[in-house]
């Protein structure tokens, strides 16, 4: 709508003209646009444009924008949920293992010796003073240690996100550490399980950032390993990068794998019988209804 504000009533008049139906009352769509945001519900119609006046298909509903917008906010909370799970768990493995092997240097992650000097150089980066303000133990670790400039890693790493993780990951020089990792999730290709990792990564800052779901593309394709099968062979969509969730997980837990497919299926089966929606979830997400 350009650069100039626009009020509820505009935004409603502007759809109208491009054919959106609203079966909902006026008051429940304003509710909703004051909710969710004029801005944020167009990633939402924008399947339905058909041509660069922003037009929509004959007959597109109100409804069925909001019900694709719900759609990508049950996928993302659930995905967020079991994507923590992960998280914690391969920090734990990369602290413990890496920890141990060289148990009298509790900085080893600014160690040239046992990681990149590339990763050191922007070690600081990570651990700026906002992180020791913001970050309690680490803040009470150097109120009680004047002297360190880092906190030991079993405290420093537990703050770190999952990108930096992959990261330090990446740029350890053991590679017997690594492998030894990798083949917890029974991936025993170390490059493969980098690329899996990587595709996590991807899906938890897109959930985390509020990031579309429901076409989200995986821009290099997910490395094939002979555990996963992907729909029709697509290693780039939703439901793929949901198998890999899914496969990680199961390494890590049977029965909280058993659980979030319960979850998403459950998610998509709400939506078999609504031709509009099921039709994005088995033609962007590519998942298959059985």
């Amino acid at each position: 709508m350009g650069n100039i504000a626009t009020t509820f009533s505009q935004q409603i008049a502007l759809l109208e003209s491009r054919g959106m139906v609203f079966d909902f009352e006026p008051n429940k769509v304003k509710e909703i646009l004051l909710d969710i945001g004029y801005y944020r519900l167009g990633f939402y119609w924008h399947p339905f444009v058909i041509d660069d006046e922003h037009n929509l298909i004959t007959g597109t509903k109100f409804s069925d924008v909001v019900n694709l917008y719900y759609l990508d906010v049950d996928l993302r909370n659930t995905l967020m949920k079991y994507l923590n799970r992960i998280e914690i768990n391969f920090r734990t493995n990369i602290v413990y293992y890496v920890s141990n092997k060289y148990r009298t240097n509790p900085y080893w992650f600014i160690d040239p010796r046992i990681i990149n000097q590339s990763f050191i150089n922007d070690f600081d980066k990570y651990y700026s003073e906002e992180f020791r303000k913001t970050n309690k133990p680490i803040k009470m670790h150097h109120r009680k240690y004047l002297n360190d400039k880092y906190a030991p890693a079993w405290k420093t790493l537990e703050f770190f996100s999952f990108g930096i993780m992959l990261r330090i990951f990446r740029n350890l020089h053991d590679e017997e550490i690594k492998s030894r990792i990798s083949k917890i999730y029974n991936v025993n290709n170390l490059s493969k399980f980098i690329s899996l990792m990587d595709t996590l990564v991807l899906l938890r800052n897109t959930c985390a950032h509020g990031g579309v779901m429901f076409d989200l593309k995986v821009p290099k394709g997910i490395s094939k390993i002979p555990e996963l099968e992907f729909n029709n062979n697509d290693r780039m969509s939703l439901d793929s990068s949901i198998k890999v969730v899914l496969y990680i997980l199961g390494k890590i837990s049977i029965s909280r794998k058993q659980n979030m497919e319960a979850e998403i299926n459950a998610i998509f089966e709400k939506y078999r019988n609504d031709g509009i929606v099921k039709n994005i979830i088995t033609n962007k997400i590519n998942f298959i209804y059985k």
